[in-house]
Parts: C-alpha cells; structure tokens; sequence
C-alpha cells in the first residue's frame, strides 16, 4: 500500500515561503537544499514541501498551472488546531490574507480559511468531535 509522504507547491520565493509557514503556523523546518530550490517543514507523518518554479518547469516541460493570489484553488492545507481563532490571528498577523472567519459547521468542527502571499489557501479547523454511536452512519 502507498502512503502519503510530501504535499509540494510550486512557489516563486522557496525561503520566504518557508519562513511565512514557520512564523505563521509554527512549522519546523526539516531542510532547503543548497540551491534555495526546494525545501520541506515538518508537520508530522506527512511533510510540507516547497518547490520553485524554475524546479517546476525542469519537472513539467509540458506545462503546469501556477498558483494565483489572485483567485482560490481548487485544494488546501488544512491544519488542526486546539485554538481556532489564536491560530487564526496568529496566522493573519504574520501576514496571511483572511479567507474566511472562524466559524462552527454542523458536523460540530470550528473552521477558517486563510492563504499565504502565493495564493495557497490554509484551512485551520479543530479536531473533529467523536461521533455519537448512536448516530454514527459507521455503526
């Protein structure tokens, strides 16, 4: 079976992305190569990695589609955390763009939305409340 090891966007500025994801949400960086081209952060299992696009278009030479600050993906990185709204401020303080405010979902999950300078859009949601066995479609 496969497992999920590395998420990577291709971004313009490999160190400044890097160090946003730091001072945003914590991250621990694992390494950036030597060349700046390519780096990953920590985030448990899975890792968070950051290439260029000079290391995109050396990957893809048939063409890839950049990410836009200018209009939403069609994917996230959502983070878990104890704190919503901290993490939120947190987050928009070190220079996020507000998405969406926190807010409660009917499944009882708090969730808001952010993005970084790249156009990349973070979810920060709280762990997801246990399911009543009694109304969970599982039993």
């Amino acid at each position: 079976m496969n497992r999920l090891g590395t998420i990577i966007f291709y971004v313009e500025d490999v160190a400044k992305t890097m160090a946003f994801f730091e001072k945003a949400f914590g991250l621990k960086r694992a390494f950036i190569d030597s060349t700046g081209q390519y780096g990953q952060l920590e985030t448990g299992t899975t890792s968070l990695g950051f290439a260029s696009l000079e290391l995109a278009k050396q990957n893809l030479p048939q063409g890839f589609r950049r990410i836009s600050p200018k209009e939403l993906p069609g994917c996230e990185i959502s983070f878990t955390a104890k704190d919503v709204q901290h993490s939120l401020s947190h987050a928009v303080k070190a220079g996020a763009e507000l998405i969406a405010s926190a807010e409660q979902k009917p499944w009882g999950q708090t969730v808001a939305y952010v993005r970084d300078a790249n156009g990349i859009l973070i979810e920060i949601a709280s762990d997801m409340a246990p399911c009543p066995e009694s109304s969970c479609c599982c039993h």
